[in-house]
Formats: structure tokens, sequence, C-alpha cells
């Protein structure tokens, strides 16, 4: 069967990509890998909460419930994006990875692992968070120390005894660190100086005060959408400000190597330890898109505003795709109201 419109990806951003579609009398498909919706979020370490309150972490037509200014976990964002698909009987294929994507005549050919289906045109929407990035040299690492991804990370449980090294500073590093301080020692390293901002200001979440400011949706060519893109996220909330300085938690810079499991930082200190988590981040990988032209040499996609070059074909939910909320569960509708209209209008 042809259809309309393809989308590659059923998380948030392909969902509400849908909502949009749902309005039109266009024929549509979303086609997930994954067993069920949400199933990234759940796979996410069991503590995980969003440090945005319910009210800001909804998409388009559906509320979350809940106390509003509360903070969601992330088991109550993956059953709401079920509830999301469900609410709008968005038509969606799962357990279908796609492992090619062409070009023809008419359209375009997405190869999945058990058939081939045309479309006029496809939405990308794989999200910001595609492979789990680990530096090369953690390949040097004994068998005997326990590592895992941030990815992977669930629990305590999954570690054996002893120390902690939590390689990354981001929230979701942050986050880790503060947990597993609570039973083991833990050393952080950070490839930048770590700021902090709180979680709420008078009684209201920051975020209210970025959405009053213009911070939250700061334009990506814009000056301050240029200096929030190329500094490093601050730390949200007062947690890990207290452990480092109750020494609960260790900072140390950036890992420079590894030589005989000690690890040697841009410092000079070096460390041993039992355990290392890394909350290193995640890299986009189109290596399955056989069309040329539509990444850079860097392998991110080539696009205006979510627009390729290659007429019919786009991408919803990467980073800074307009601006600072273009990958975020508040912010990705806008991107996908504006490429609706584009792809209702060229069809």
């Amino acid at each position: 069967m042809e259809y309309d419109v393809i989308i590659i990806g059923g998380g948030q951003a392909g969902l509400v990509m849908g909502y949009f579609l749902h309005k039109s009398n266009l024929s549509f498909l979303i086609v997930e890998k994954s067993t069920e919706l949400g199933e990234s979020w759940r796979n996410r370490y069991d503590s995980l909460t969003l440090f945005t309150p319910r009210w800001h972490s909804m998409l388009p037509g559906l509320t979350l419930t809940g106390d509003s200014e509360a903070y969601p976990t992330k088991d109550e964002i993956a059953a709401y994006l079920v509830d999301y698909a469900n609410a709008f009987s968005l038509p969606i294929r799962l357990n279908t990875e796609v492992k090619a994507l062409l070009k023809i005549d008419q359209g375009f050919k997405v190869v999945t692992v058990d058939n081939e289906i045309t479309a006029k045109k496809v939405v990308i929407a794989t999200g910001a968070f595609q492979k789990p990035f680990i530096p090369t040299f953690a390949s040097a690492l004994s068998s005997s120390i326990v590592q895992l991804h941030s990815s992977q990370y669930k629990n305590i449980h999954q570690l054996s005894e002893g120390s902690v090294l939590v390689v990354g500073a981001g929230n979701s590093g942050a986050q880790i660190a503060v947990e597993v301080s609570n039973d083991r020692e833990v050393f952080l390293s950070a490839g930048h100086k770590i700021r902090f901002l709180p979680q709420d200001i008078g009684k209201k979440s920051i975020f209210w005060w970025f959405d009053k400011f213009g911070l939250y949706k700061a334009k990506v060519n814009s000056k301050i959408g240029q200096w929030i893109k190329n500094n490093p996220d601050p730390i949200f909330g007062d947690e890990l400000r207290l452990k480092i300085k109750s020494e609960a938690i260790s900072v140390f810079r950036r890992v420079e190597t590894i030589n005989n499991d000690v690890f040697i930082f841009q410092d000079k200190r070096s460390v041993m330890v039992n355990n290392v988590i890394w909350a290193t981040g995640f890299y986009r990988d189109y290596g399955w898109i056989s069309i040329p032209k539509v990444t850079n040499e860097k392998g991110d996609p080539i696009h205006n505003r979510g627009i390729s070059n290659i007429n019919g074909l786009y991408f919803i939910g990467l980073p800074w795709q307009t601006n600072r909320s273009s990958s975020l569960l508040q912010g990705v509708g806008s991107d996908a109201s504006y490429l609706y209209k584009h792809i209702v209008n060229d069809i």
C-alpha cells in the first residue's frame, strides 16, 4: 500500500506529527521499532523524574493528568504517550525497524525488516537520543569493572560493590550520581564547570520564568539562542550541589585517558573505581538513509526548520530544530504544526 506520509519513529515527535496529520484527509502511518510506545522512557533509570512540571510536559491536544505544578515520573510520561496515541486513534505499526530509506520516482521507499512501504512524503522522527556514545578508551578497562551507559542504568543493584565513577555532568549524570552516592563512594567527571539553577523560584517552576523571559523558546539564530546552544545546560535543583558541598560526591575534570584501570583526568589527578557509568550522551545515526546530500559531513541533517533539501523529506524533534524547546515535550508541537502546513499545501 502507498501512503501519503510515512512517519519514521513513534516517540513524542512522531506522535505529535501524527496528531496534526490525523486532522487531514491524508493517509499516513507511523512506524516504530520498539514493541510498545513509550519504551525509551520506560527503559531509563527507575528514579527518573522530569525537571519540567506537568503543565510544561504535555503534547498538544491532551492534558497530562495530576497536579499541574508537580514533576512527572518517566513511567508517567511513557503511559501518557500510549494514551496520546489512543486518544487520536493514530495508525501505528510497532516492532517495525526501518533498515533503509530510498528515493523513488513518485516519492520514497521505506524498507523495514519485514517488507517495503512506499509514500509520497516521509517525516523522520527518530529523536535526539539514537545511539549511546561511549568513548573509545572505555575498551581499555578490564572486565572486572562494571560499565554501564546511562541509558542502561536502572538502579544501584546493577553495580558491583565499591566505588562508582559517573562520567558526564549533565542532568542525567547529576541525578544518577546523587542517587548512587546515597550508598557508595561516588566520583563525578565533568568536562565543564558545573552551573546550578534552582528548580523553582517563588513557588513557580524555573521553566515558567524561562517562558516569561523568552528563554525556553529562544530561536536558534538569535544571540541568546546561540549563547544557550553553545554553553552546557545547567543542573536544575540543589541535590548535586549539596552532595558536592558535603563531600559525598567528589568532582574531577574531564577524563583524559585510562591506564591499567586507573582513570587519569585533565588536572592529572587519578582514581581507580569498581564501577563506571557513562553519562556521555548519544549520537545520531542516519546511515540507513540511502539518499545523497541529506546529511552534512558531520552526519547532521541538512534542513531549514525541518524541511530537508530533498523534496518531500522532513525532520521533526531535532535539538534546536528551530528553538531551544524543539526536542522537548512541550516544544515539539510548534515545529510539527509548521511542517504539517507545509506538507498539506505541497501534496
